[in-house]
């Protein structure tokens, strides 16, 4: 599982001209899910997100979990993190998991983070066409990926 991470002060996703999810404050979360990930990836990340020091202090410091600002997450799947750009210029998107694998996940995954965090998880739409859209405070941008772990 890759994840793009941004801490935001509001993000959005916009389906057809209609807003159906909207965040202030807090992290803008874009999962692409692999053939071979499990509960196991989303679980490791879940955790390791929750308690992610990137949000600032009184000093200025980032050292303020999403939890102790009460900051909201929005989840994208995002199949497109797996694309493969090693041969001519199409990429190639072969090691994202098809929709029967990933959509599980990408609900375990949701569910996982509103119990790690204690918060509702609002999400884009599986598949959709969405427009996507978010103020990047900071800028603070983090990658991550399940099978980087040690």
């Amino acid at each position: 599982m890759r994840v793009v991470i941004q801490r935001v002060s509001e993000a959005s996703v916009t389906i057809a001209g209609e807003t159906i999810s909207r965040i202030g404050p807090g992290l803008m979360i874009l999962l692409g899910i692999e053939e071979a990930d499990d509960a196991t990836d989303a679980s490791w990340l879940c955790g390791k997100i929750a308690k992610m020091r990137v949000f600032s202090d009184p000093d200025g410091k980032m050292n303020l979990s999403l939890a102790e600002i009460g900051g909201d997450v929005l989840v994208v799947s995002q199949f497109t993190l797996h694309a493969s750009t090693r041969k001519g210029n199409r990429p190639s998107f072969l090691r994202a998991a098809p929709p029967s694998h990933s959509e599980p996940l990408y609900e375990a995954f949701c569910d996982l983070m509103a119990r790690e965090t204690g918060r509702p998880v609002l999400r884009g739409v599986f598949g959709g066409d969405m427009q996507v859209s978010l103020i990047n405070d900071g800028p603070v941008t983090i990658l991550m990926d399940s099978r980087a772990r040690e």
